[in-house]
């Protein structure tokens, strides 16, 4: 199989699909690995590791989309790429279809099968591949919250761990799941004043254990988030339905009554959001205000830390990228159930039900189309 490695080409998206290590692996296996010149870079990774591991430079992004049986990338297609999309491609990435639906219309249109990192899922419920980017997003999220809650930069000028005779920051994380857990672990290690709501009380058990009565633990309700909300320094929302829309814990009315000068930030953002009052945001242009709040919402936020999360993403990605090459697409999927889950266009249809129901399209089971 031709492997094709292009250059993100999303607002400061400096990670990337593949590192030499993976392209040493794929060259032993009998396959061919194109990697866009440049590509690498971002993450701190020279052109010449990828000659050195085997690899086939190409300067421009098109030779490598039209010459690649499967492009491994790390976001979704941007508008400049969509001519790229042909029948037959398969495209292997972090795909957030549900809030996306001109993405999935290209998709459709070109006949592409796509490979969403974020819904491949193993038998005991885990996801696998977004589990890094998850744990690199939730680390990240309080230390960026920290630095916007300094008043130079807009926030309220809360330090988060207080000093003595001070009270600390109050952290609220929506969410107590891969982001929920890791944003904790910061925020108790800054010395925070830290509450974890979520919907599943067990979990809240889990955490409870995990962090000795560390971390308050709260059950979700609409009374309680607005509450929780309304008292907080930094909320952090880490909610996640796979594959779907995310849920609108903070409505409109809360960020009304939050304090000037809080700061949110939304990690859900890639699947539309949890906050009602969020929407998308760059690197370049990373917060905007509501009603004196400070809304943080970048979609990418991994990539403020590109040579991290390039590692660890790729470490998680390889072994089902390895797989799909050897066996081929259609065996893969057979054979692996998680790939299976993984695909959410195939053929033209849409494969994966909680991007169907998002967005009213009909959908069909991949494995019925094989």
């Amino acid at each position: 199989m031709i492997i094709g490695v292009p250059k993100e080409v999303k607002d400061h998206e400096t990670r990337v699909g593949l590192v030499p290590s993976a392209v040493i692996a794929l060259r032993e296996a009998g396959h061919r690995v194109l990697v866009q010149s440049g590509a690498g870079v971002g993450s701190s990774i020279p052109d010449q590791d990828y000659r050195e591991a085997g690899a086939e430079l190409l300067p421009e992004v098109c030779a490598v989309w039209n010459s690649a049986d499967l492009v491994i990338k790390v976001k979704e297609p941007q508008p400049s790429e969509y001519g790229c999309l042909r029948p037959g491609l398969i495209l292997f990435t972090y795909l957030h279809l549900a809030p996306l639906p001109e993405l999935t219309n290209r998709l459709l249109e070109s006949q592409v099968t796509a490979i969403a990192y974020e819904t491949i899922r193993e038998q005991d419920g885990s996801l696998p591949l977004l589990t890094p980017m998850s744990e690199v997003a939730g680390r990240l999220a309080v230390q960026v919250g920290a630095v916007y809650l300094e008043a130079p930069n807009g926030g309220r000028g809360v330090l988060l761990g207080g000093v003595p005779g001070v009270a600390p920051g109050n952290v609220v994380i929506l969410g107590g799941g891969i982001v929920g857990t890791n944003a904790a672990k910061i925020a108790v290690g800054m010395g925070a004043h830290v509450t974890i709501i979520d919907r599943n009380l067990n979990r809240l058990r889990e955490i409870d254990d995990i962090f000795n009565q560390q971390v308050v633990t709260l059950a979700s309700n609409v009374w309680t988030v607005g509450e929780a909300v309304r008292q907080a320094d930094l909320v952090i929302g880490g909610v996640l339905i796979p594959g779907a829309s995310a849920p609108k814990l903070v409505r409109r009315e809360m960020v009304t009554r939050m304090k000037k000068g809080a700061v949110m930030v939304d990690v859900a953002i890639d699947q539309g959001g949890c906050f009602e009052t969020s929407h998308a945001t760059t690197h370049t242009d990373p917060i905007y205000f509501v009603d004196g709040v400070l809304h943080y919402c970048v979609s990418n936020m991994p990539a403020a830390v590109p040579n991290t999360s390039t590692l660890a993403l790729t470490n998680a990605t390889f072994p089902y990228l390895q797989e799909i090459a050897s066996k081929g697409f259609e065996r893969a999927c057979r054979e692996r159930p998680a790939i299976r889950e993984g695909v959410n266009t195939y053929r033209g249809k849409v494969t994966y039900p909680a991007v169907g129901e998002s967005q009213g399209r009909e959908w069909t089971e991949v494995g019925a189309l094989l």
